[in-house]
């Protein structure tokens, strides 16, 4: 299983920090869901897939199990009707590709500098990453496919958060003294 680093995606649900319960599987697992934009490339990832597949089943796809379940998912599944309308998450994109990657290890989680990331608030739902993942091909109580297992992760860049929630500097305006004049210590107030 050699390690494959994805295409910069914008980070969904991170949990890379502290690990949660899978309901599915019972496992505590670190993840993230990885949101390509339309049009990624996403071919190393699919060789290291197609290769997974070989190395578990062999190379007569004849011998392949029928409905595989892919790793790449279209984003628009997690589109959900309210009121009449589809509505797809935050962050989501029609015909984009988004992909769990789980890990029961913790993964490295760096900046673009490579140095550890130690707030955790400054990787959060929104931001842009990419990561080192490994492949594998699995056959467990009938469900067969292929997934990517979460090695480490870069972030790459700031983006919009998915939360919704303002910013303190967006929440709130400069505090003005009696005087009318705007704090700019608190000397100023007395």
């Amino acid at each position: 299983m050699a390690n494959v680093t994805t295409p910069k995606f914008r980070v969904s649900y991170p949990k890379v920090f502290k690990p949660e319960v899978n309901k599915l599987s019972g496992k505590t697992e670190y993840s993230v869901v990885a949101l390509f934009d339309k049009g990624a490339d996403l071919s190393a990832l699919k060789a290291a897939a197609k290769q997974a597949v070989i190395d578990k089943w062999g190379p007569d796809p004849a011998k392949h199990p029928k409905n595989l379940k892919s790793p790449f998912r279209d984003q628009a599944e997690k589109a959900k009707e309210v009121d009449g309308k589809r509505i797809l998450p935050a962050g989501h994109t029609e015909g984009a590709i988004f992909m769990n990657l789980k890990s029961t290890q913790r993964p490295g989680v760096v900046d673009q500098n490579v140095q550890p990331i130690l707030d955790e608030s400054t990787f959060y739902a929104g931001c842009y990453a990419r990561a080192s993942v490994s492949c594998y091909a699995y056959d467990q109580a009938g469900n067969r496919g292929v997934s990517f297992g979460l090695s480490n992760i870069q972030k790459m860049a700031e983006g919009e958060p998915f939360s919704g929630r303002p910013s303190a500097e967006e929440a709130f305006s400069p505090v003005t003294s009696e005087s009318g004049t705007t704090a700019s210590s608190v000397n100023d107030l007395f």
